[in-house]
């Protein structure tokens, strides 16, 4: 049984080893003289205005919670699409009623007006 973890130990290693060479590597390749400019923040070309310390509206966090949630949905259709003919017709329909339930979600969400961008 442990011999079936060599592979992973070896890999283990081989990263351990590698990484701090990759980053040594491009320590001594790169070019070290920083300056005022090259320090300053950066966005889009255009100095920053206003603190980074902003509040951001409630609609953001919904948006990020709901790609989560669409995301999570993805991850589930995969494993189900793989094994699609294995589970039968009882899998389509539990998947049916898995994509309802997100649906009627998402179409809650669509009518309380989270994904408008006013």
């Amino acid at each position: 049984m442990p011999q079936n973890y060599i592979p992973i130990f070896i890999f283990i290693a081989v990263v351990g080893i590698l990484i701090p060479i990759t980053l040594l590597a491009a320590k001594l390749v790169r070019p070290d003289n920083p300056n005022r400019a090259k320090l300053s923040p950066y966005e889009c070309g255009v100095d920053p205005i206003g603190a980074s310390r902003g509040r951001y509206t409630v609609r953001y966090y919904i948006v990020a919670i709901l790609f989560v949630v669409f995301d999570v949905e993805t991850i589930f259709l995969f494993p189900w699409a793989v094994k699609f003919k294995a589970l039968g017709m009882f899998g389509l329909i539990e998947m049916l009623i898995f994509l309802a339930i997100l649906v009627v979600g998402y179409v809650w969400v669509w009518q309380k007006g989270a994904l408008d961008w006013v």
